[in-house]
């Protein structure tokens, strides 16, 4: 039986090429139906002019606007009702898909899912969580990596919650360590921020282990590291220029120290397992939590793989019951929302 799911044909930085690519991609790999969501005339052609992409299980659903990077998220999700995100994401309030995703407008999606699906009782403001690969092997969770540059202190907590939520349901870690990302382990270390975040998470009955710092994201020391957007976004970033930088000096190395065949061909084995591992468009995107519905962020700069991906994830999302899950456990353990002061949005992921 196949999955549907939504995607946005007009989100990343060179769409629609990488989306109609993707998509194909993934409907020949993966038992999904993919409806892409935009201009029709525009994916039609592009669909005509690739091999075989006419007798996939794909589906053009018409939208004529869509909103780009630069544009400013409040204004442009305001203004554009016939936006490629608003009609992916009424299919999922609709039921017509199990989930949408788009490698678009961080702040746009964000703030369409939110009008459009709505947010989960007890949050303010979704959170984009990454899984990111530790040393012991064990996946932790950062959030939020994109969505919220600016953040109170109840909407960390908040984040945290969702994430010690995550962490226990699709990770499996029966009591997962929850840490506040700041510049010292000690308690009065960071900004006005994370200090009072401390606070509010050491009265939680969360497992809180305190503050934790930058290589705690990696070592494994912790399993849900919370952040705001702008902080979790730039610790992103700079992964991933620091992944790229590692991958491109070991593979210089193998090229000019291995001689032998038999151990050029083992050492290119075990590099292409290891950028595997590393390479961000394996992850495919970062679910948006706390919104009635499943909705995957992915980067602007996604390719075809990366695109291939979020579709995976976003239908292995939707059948494990994810944003289910997330609203019971809110349901049992809601937290208060604190009043709004307006809402911040990034542009980019």
């Amino acid at each position: 039986m196949l999955t549907d799911i939504a995607l946005d044909a007009m989100g990343s930085d060179k769409s629609p090429e990488p989306e109609l690519r993707g998509a194909i991609m993934a409907c020949r790999h993966l038992p999904v139906r993919v409806h892409l969501v935009g201009p029709q005339d525009i994916l039609r052609r592009g669909l005509a002019s690739t091999l075989d992409g006419h007798r996939l299980p794909i589906e053009i659903v018409h939208a004529s606007e869509h909103i780009g990077m630069q544009e400013k998220a409040a204004n442009a999700v305001r203004s554009k009702r016939d936006s490629s995100m608003r009609v992916g994401l009424r299919l999922v309030r609709e039921r017509k898909v199990a989930g949408f995703v788009t490698a678009g407008n961080t702040g746009a999606a964000m703030a369409t899912a939110k009008m459009v699906l709505g947010a989960l009782p007890g949050v303010d403001r979704p959170a984009l969580a990454l899984v990111v690969p530790t040393l012991t092997g064990n996946p932790s969770i950062l959030l939020d990596v994109g969505a919220n540059v600016d953040c109170k202190p109840h909407n960390l907590e908040q984040f945290a919650i969702m994430g010690e939520m995550y962490a226990r349901s699709v990770l499996k870690i029966n009591r997962p360590r929850v840490g506040v990302l700041s510049v010292g382990e000690e308690e009065g270390k960071g900004n006005d921020l994370t200090r009072e975040t401390y606070a509010l998470l050491k009265q939680s009955s969360l497992n809180f282990i305190g503050n934790v710092e930058g290589r705690d994201i990696y070592n494994g020391n912790c399993d849900v590291i919370v952040c705001d957007g702008f902080v979790g976004n730039v610790a992103l970033k700079a992964s991933e220029g620091l992944t790229r930088l590692v991958r491109e000096m070991l593979k210089a190395s193998l090229t000019t120290t291995v001689t032998a065949q038999v151990g050029a061909l083992l050492s290119r084995k075990a590099f292409n397992a290891f950028k595997r591992r590393l390479d961000p468009s394996e992850y495919g995107g970062a679910p948006l939590l706390g919104v009635r519905g499943v909705c995957i962020i992915g980067h602007g700069s996604s390719n075809e793989r990366a695109i291939m991906n979020g579709i995976r994830v976003t239908a292995e999302f939707a059948q494990a019951g994810i944003n289910e899950r997330l609203e019971r456990e809110f349901a049992y353990r809601p937290v208060a929302p604190a009043a709004e002061d307006g809402l911040s949005l990034n542009t980019s992921f």
